[in-house]
């Protein structure tokens, strides 16, 4: 670890939020590639660049459903004089044999259809009589109602020029352009782009297994009846779903009793499907803080690895955190504070990096804006500690949710940022210039 190893540093000390946060970016590394199918691939990183193998349109093809015809042949066209011209059979789209189009000739054509050999143009439906002989039509009937249509005589009411309503092969893409290229997050559209130049498979970096596992014998599961002195379990529904709202692939697993034997083993158990752990609560210094009593000193024998450090930030909420890495293959883990808001606030601040980390993102931290704190009277914030106040965000003004309380759950439902009162300051007043972080 960055730190030297928990064994060195001195157990007092107070670190910032930028230096825990460095901690754990300069460890965490993204995940290996791999070769996924293109859905399994939504929301993943591309590794390489990819390159179009087909043009696309791959043919010159109709934009509308109509007739494809010779350009001389319709050129003085109109409502009192029509060009009469015989058709010789239908366009499908899919269609492989083309029928050739000659002088005088033309061919029932469908949108998407390829424009057949000896065609230059296509003169919409709506500007022929369909070959019913009753003036201009509204629109082309369905081959099983009028097979007829593909044969004898239609009319053309209007001159069309040259590749008129005629999609061009490669007007979307060339062969050998760059589709996509690595770095790029891969969305319903681009996975569209991946289909359409015939890809069925993308080198990604898959999403992050991220174990989430509560502590505290006070937890209950929802919809289980409570008993005198205990709470719902919240923390790990709260990160488990802010997990994979951040792009991982996250597994809940219920409270664990404060035992540290049983939490010990229950984390060994999960490691097999973790490329990084979350635990919440049980990191501070009571006598039942099990987490760091499991943790401090793993490693030597029970569970391999570089151990994890228990350390106070100049942060509030959220003082007590752990980080380390754990298992012979050194899977990081973050041990966030059991109080529902200070766990969130964490999780935002330290481990949605890192999971945007393993995923091989650039941009691994929430959007930040500056905005005009809106309030009754002046915030005031502890001094030498980095304080994050739950607010909502609109039209450049930001205006403070809750207490300051670090349980106060129900506040942190209504707020879309929180509101960052920086180290030095020990108080903010209405109409102050904040920074914020947009939760989104």
């Amino acid at each position: 670890m960055s730190s030297g190893g928990h064994h060195t540093t001195e157990p007092d000390r107070l670190w910032s939020v930028d230096e825990h946060l460095d901690d754990v970016l300069t460890t965490v590394r993204p995940l290996d590639p791999i070769e996924l199918q293109l859905l399994d691939a939504q929301g993943c990183v591309l590794v390489e660049d990819v390159m179009v193998p087909l043009s696309l349109p791959p043919f010159d093809n109709s934009s509308m459903d109509g007739y494809a015809v010779r350009v001389a042949d319709v050129s003085g066209a109109s409502e009192e004089f029509p060009a009469a011209l015989e058709v010789v059979g239908d366009v499908a789209a899919g269609a492989a044999d083309l029928i050739r189009v000659g002088p005088g000739q033309a061919a029932r054509i469908m949108t998407g259809a390829p424009l057949p050999p000896g065609a230059e143009t296509v003169v919409p439906v709506e500007w022929t009589d369909g070959g019913l002989g009753e003036g201009p039509v509204s629109g082309m009937r369905a081959r099983s109602l009028s097979p007829e249509g593909a044969t004898g005589q239609v009319r053309v009411y209007r001159p069309a020029e040259a590749r008129a309503h005629v999609r061009a092969k490669g007007s979307d893409v060339k062969a050998g352009d760059l589709a996509l290229e690595a770095g790029t997050v891969l969305g319903p559209p681009q996975i569209a782009l991946l289909a359409a130049i015939g890809r069925g498979t993308v080198r990604v970096r898959p999403r992050p297994r991220v174990v989430v596992l509560s502590t505290g014998s006070e937890l209950v599961q929802p919809d289980e009846q409570l008993r005198n002195g205990q709470i719902y379990d919240s923390n790990s529904f709260a990160l488990t779903a802010a997990a994979r709202d951040a792009g991982a692939i996250a597994y809940r697993v219920g409270a664990v009793a404060d035992d540290a034997d049983v939490l010990r083993s229950t984390i060994e158990d999960q490691l097999v499907r973790a490329d990084l752990m979350v635990t919440t609560g049980g990191v501070s210094v009571g006598a039942y803080d099990v987490v760091k009593e499991a943790l401090s000193h793993v490693g030597d024998e029970d569970v391999p690895g570089g151990g994890v450090e228990f350390r106070k930030l100049a942060m509030q909420p959220g003082k007590p955190q752990g980080f380390g890495t754990i298992g012979r293959e050194h899977i990081p883990l973050l041990a966030l504070p059991g109080n529902p808001v200070s766990s969130y606030v964490s999780f935002e601040l330290f481990v949605r990096p890192a999971i945007r980390t393993l995923m091989g993102l650039q941009d691994v931290h929430r959007p930040r804006a500056r905005a005009t704190l809106t309030t009754e009277k002046a915030l005031s914030s502890p001094k030498g500690r980095r304080q994050f106040l739950r607010g909502t965000y609109a039209d450049g003004e930001v205006t403070p949710v809750g207490g300051s309380g670090s349980h106060l759950i129900a506040a942190l439902a209504q707020a879309d940022a929180l509101i960052v009162v920086p180290e030095d300051v020990e108080s903010v007043a209405p109409g102050d210039e904040v920074e914020v972080v947009l939760l989104g």
